[in-house]
């Protein structure tokens, strides 16, 4: 399946660079520049196309450029068909090369709205009921923190700090709180900041399909995130429970990916159900399981909120994930979906925006 997307992907962008090399060819600044001779004009285009990508490769990533990339021959593209339509109608050519500057101009606009909804931190806030005899229970979530993509460990401090003042009796990470990019320092630091929040029943962590790492080439391990992480006092659930006040589980999965993962028929069996559960599963899938499960409450992240757009709406066609962003009630199960507080890799987020998650449940 990966194969046949990331070949699928490779060709659209190789056709993408041949559609932009002949659009920016168009501007009349190359026209004068080739002198009317072909290859020389598809050559500059090709050579300041090149510089460009270098430059955003540099200051960001490859997998960056390639996304602005992709966005400029999106655009490129639209609006060519604006100006060919625009054109016909008023039957004659126009002297301005609109379609480039268009292009240009709402390609770099959009990108900084994505750049923001992505840096900046939004909070969502869900009321939940249940029948259980719970009281309230008033609580944080956060997913996808991927520490180094848009903060720091110091950074992760200052957004903690906004989550504090919900005063939150405790805080649930759903995965991918670092991935293969993230340095143990900031790694570290994050924990610490951590430690230091101020709530009733502490921290509550379970892994992700990017906390283990992929590559070997980072300088912690999984083993490290457990030993820092119990050393800061955060609870990591693997394919394990807790019950608090006596009132409610907190529950954490092994990531989907883990072969080694129980059930979740297997992991409540021993609950009391007449207490409230939480469920951390950091991939939002198998929903059909954990409908039928002792489960009240499931949380995830890992889709990004659909990330950029048009994704946004086709991952809800392609259903990679049983829920893609939000909140959606199965049976007595409530399931909500993060689109996480930071992002991997990618520093723009078009179909949606980053968060952290307040959650009260409301019972008798």
């Amino acid at each position: 399946m990966w194969t046949i997307i990331i070949s699928a992907f490779l060709v659209a962008f190789a056709l993408c660079v041949i559609y932009l090399t002949i659009a920016v060819s168009r501007f009349g600044m190359f026209q004068k520049l080739s002198r009317g001779k072909g290859f020389v004009k598809y050559a500059i285009s090709f050579l300041i196309i090149a510089l460009v990508s270098v430059g955003l490769t540099a200051v960001t990533s490859v997998v960056n450029a390639v996304i602005i990339g992709l966005h400029f021959a999106f655009f490129f593209l639209l609006f060519g068909i604006v100006m060919k339509i625009a054109e016909k109608r008023a039957k004659k050519a126009c002297r301005v090369y609109w379609q480039g500057w268009l292009a240009i101009t709402v390609t770099i606009l959009y990108l900084i709205i994505g750049a923001f909804q992505c840096y900046h931190i939004w909070q969502k806030d869900y009321s939940l009921q249940t029948q259980k005899n719970v009281g309230q229970i008033h609580f944080a979530l956060i997913a996808d923190a991927h520490l180094g993509t848009t903060f720091d460990g110091n950074g992760f401090r200052e957004h903690l700090q906004k989550i504090q003042k919900q005063n939150p009796e405790f805080l649930l990470i759903a995965g991918d709180f670092v991935d293969d990019s993230t340095k143990r320092k900031d790694f570290e630091i994050a924990c610490e900041a951590l430690a230091e929040m101020n709530l009733k029943y502490g921290v509550w962590y379970a892994f992700g399909n990017h906390d283990a790492g992929y590559y070997g080439s980072r300088d912690f391990t999984a083993n490290d995130i457990r030993e820092i992480m119990g050393k800061n006092g955060i609870h990591v659930l693997e394919d394990a429970y807790e019950l608090i006040d006596d009132r409610f589980y907190i529950v954490g999965r092994r990531d989907g990916h883990d072969p080694g993962r129980q059930s979740i028929q297997t992991l409540l069996s021993g609950l009391d159900q007449e207490k409230y559960v939480i469920v951390i599963n950091h991939e939002p899938n198998d929903y059909d399981n954990e409908e039928t499960s002792a489960a009240d409450l499931v949380v995830s992240g890992h889709t990004h909120g659909g990330q950029m757009f048009p994704w946004t709406a086709l991952s809800k066609v392609v259903k990679a994930d049983d829920l893609v962003y939000g909140h959606v009630s199965r049976g007595n199960v409530d399931f909500i979906v993060t689109s996480g507080i930071s992002d991997w890799e990618i520093l723009f987020k078009t179909g949606t925006r980053s968060e952290y998650v307040m959650i009260t449940v409301e019972g008798n």
